[in-house]
């Protein structure tokens, strides 16, 4: 019912209904923000990012490939694997900017409760080096089970069939794992 409504709405948002787009942009915003945090960790990155996989939505309705109106369209797929690459592109120039801005970072000795609040960001910095490193469809597929998608919806995401998503998850969570172990040099 969920594809019906959704391609039912993209057709009448490219037809310049805005109503249309502000009723997927409802439905779909907390699940596409609720990725990216967890990707990005940072609230305003998120819903920066979240943004601008709605504008790219809006520039998809509009676009050539959507002009085929015959097919049918997996739009919560098509966001999420959108958000999971903007994520991915965000972190990328995070990076960039952290190896500009070294020299800049203040040193956090001295400062009271500093000591906790580091080890909590380190962990949660190997956590998203970890996740950084694995392929894309396993952070997508370890990312969506942790925010409660159905294996419906991970498969419809990553294109695969949904029997598959047990067994590719349990690789995934085994690469994570050995990754994070790696990181943390406790091998």
């Amino acid at each position: 019912m969920t594809s019906l409504t959704d391609n039912l709405l993209l057709e009448q948002m490219g037809q310049g209904d805005v109503a249309s787009f502000e009723a997927i942009f409802h439905q779909h915003y907390d699940r596409v923000y609720g990725l990216l945090f967890r990707l990005l960790g940072n609230r305003a990155e998120a819903e920066d990012v979240t943004q601008e996989v709605f504008l790219k939505l809006h520039d998809y309705a509009f676009s050539r490939r959507f002009l085929n109106r015959n097919r049918e369209h997996n739009l919560g797929a098509w966001l999420y694997r959108t958000a999971t690459n903007a994520g991915y592109n965000a972190i990328r120039g995070r990076q960039r900017r952290w190896q500009r801005n070294t020299l800049l970072v203040p040193d956090p000795q001295g400062v009271p409760g500093a000591d906790k609040e580091v080890e909590q960001r380190e962990q949660e910095t190997a956590v998203r080096q970890t996740l950084a490193q694995l392929p894309e469809r396993d952070t997508q597929l370890l990312l969506m089970r942790q925010m409660g998608f159905s294996y419906a919806d991970c498969a419809a995401a990553v294109g695969v069939a949904p029997s598959s998503v047990g067994t590719l998850l349990a690789r995934a969570a085994a690469a994570f794992k050995q990754a994070y172990e790696e990181v943390n040099g406790e091998r």
